[in-house]
């Protein structure tokens, strides 16, 4: 986060407000994309006779390609203006969201849900760095950011409610359709409300870097999901996760090498830091496989409908809601502190 950051509005004066309930849109579709997709998941196998794999994929897809390229849409923004990367990235995910509802094999979703997943990558981490830049005061930041995680709570509760319905009563394909008029709008309220603001001096690319983490990803992604039909002692599954091994042995080695590299590792030497990573790591991989477990097993095993499927999950998502504002409590108690140094 650059501070002192010059900020150009636009011909309206910049409302903090408004530029919040613009970035919570993109929470909201991203959010809700998450989870009407899996609660989806067993009218889309039967559609179109797809497998287990292919549906880890069709979900992996989005995931694979949000993780491998969030550092680059961070470096873009800094670079060519948040404003501007917003809302480039709500053009893929609208236009992914079209495509997904037309596709009529599993593997085109799974190419769309990619696209989506291109859109994705510079729509929430950009969103919030908009709010940090124009929400200055530490308070107001705080609280801002506690709105920013009630809604990340409201579209995993939205999420399985109107997916499920949709799913029982039009189809699984109208799941995509609800992007189309939430994204329209914060193209056209963005491009009105939001300021532009970029860093004063822009980090540089790192194209081996971010190869790496692509290669890597994509290798282990593929040996997890493919494992337990190619056998976890194939030669194919081997020899992936040989590649996952050589690819973090060279990011390692030539990250440091760089004035600015795609990750600094010596954040990482600081214990704090160290285990945040580990613990964010280990909750999304629980709660991405609950969500893609749970949807299978209530409508497969025990015969619940879509719907009913969604209302089982609210439980977890009204807990999201309210504990998010504790988030913002901690965020601001964070703003007291010096600012983290990866010497710490």
């Amino acid at each position: 986060m650059h501070l002192h950051e010059a900020i150009s509005a636009p011909p309206n004066a910049v409302r903090p407000g408004l530029v919040l309930i613009i970035c919570c849109l993109s929470m909201l579709i991203v959010g809700m994309d998450v989870t009407i997709v899996n609660v989806a998941l067993p009218a889309i196998q039967r559609d179109l006779h797809a497998s287990l794999s292919g549906l880890q994929w069709i979900v992996d897809a989005h995931t694979l390609v949000v993780a491998s390229l969030l550092m680059l849409a961070g470096s873009m923004s800094d670079r060519f203006g948040r404003r501007r990367v917003f809302q480039m990235g709500l053009v893929p995910f609208i236009a992914g969201s079209v495509l997904c509802s037309i596709a009529h094999s599993v593997g085109q979703l799974i190419a769309f849900r990619a696209v989506q997943g291109l859109g994705a990558s510079m729509l929430n981490p950009v969103a919030l760095s908009i709010i940090a830049n124009v929400f200055l005061e530490p308070k107001a930041r705080a609280k801002a950011i506690g709105v920013w995680g009630a809604i990340a709570g409201l579209s995993f509760a939205l999420g399985p409610l109107i997916g499920g319905a949709l799913t029982q009563t039009i189809g699984w394909r109208s799941i995509f359709w609800i992007n189309l008029p939430i994204g329209l709008t914060a193209v056209g309220l963005a491009a009105r409300f939001i300021p532009e603001s970029k860093a004063p001096q822009a980090r540089a690319f790192d194209p081996v870097g971010q190869t790496l983490i692509f290669i890597g990803l994509a290798s282990l992604i593929y040996a997890v999901i493919e494992g337990p039909r190619a056998g976890w002692n194939s030669p194919q599954i081997v020899s992936l996760f040989a590649t996952v091994g050589v690819v973090l042995v060279i990011f390692v080695l030539y990250e440091p090498r760089l004035k600015q590299p795609l990750l600094d590792l010596r954040f990482f030497r600081s214990m704090p830091f160290s285990t945040a990573v580990v613990l964010a790591i280990c909750a999304f991989s629980c709660f991405a496989g609950f969500l893609f477990l749970n949807a299978l097993y209530l409508q497969q095993a025990k015969g619940f409908t879509p719907l009913t499927t969604g209302l089982c999950t609210l439980p977890l998502a009204i807990m999201m809601i309210f504990s998010s504002p504790l988030r913002g409590i901690w965020w601001e108690s964070m703003e007291r502190v010096r600012p983290f140094s990866p010497r710490d």
